[in-house]
């Protein structure tokens, strides 16, 4: 078996407030610069709820998408690209958008959005931020 060394070492990045994993995958990974989130559902990591709405479902995730940059001492405005899966995309575009922008300042991230056949949500998220050295040195 080959062994790799990476140059750049990486980080598992967990936290209780967002869910758990529901598979062999982490929240998070730290590398170098860079944070990759795993996709984020709707889910309320205390009590599993899902909101009705694709609005609510969109605050939840992107709750639960900031948890996770935290955990790297990042925040939303530190994110450079955004995958997002929309259950009905034509339907819930407006909706998400509208609640999309009120999380995000200019400029905002690179962004896909696409339609995918989600597991009983109506919105997931994935996201990569970027760590900004400090200009303070």
């Amino acid at each position: 078996m080959t062994t790799h060394t990476h140059p750049t070492p990486l980080r598992a990045l967990s936290t209780e407030r967002a869910p758990a994993p529901a598979g062999g995958y982490s929240q998070g990974i730290a590398a170098g610069p860079y944070v990759f989130t795993s996709g984020f559902g709707p889910q309320d990591p205390q009590t599993g709820a899902v909101a009705d709405t694709v609005e609510e479902q969109t605050r939840q995730v992107l709750r639960n998408v900031r948890s996770v940059l935290e955990e790297a001492g990042l925040g939303l405005d530190d994110v450079v690209k955004a995958t997002v899966h929309l259950q009905h995309l034509h339907r819930d575009f407006a909706g998400f958008d509208r609640v999309y922008r009120e999380h995000f300042t200019d400029p905002r991230p690179v962004r896909t959005t696409v339609g995918s056949d989600l597991m009983n949500i109506l919105v997931e998220i994935d996201v990569v931020a970027l760590r900004r050295p400090d200009p303070a040195g």
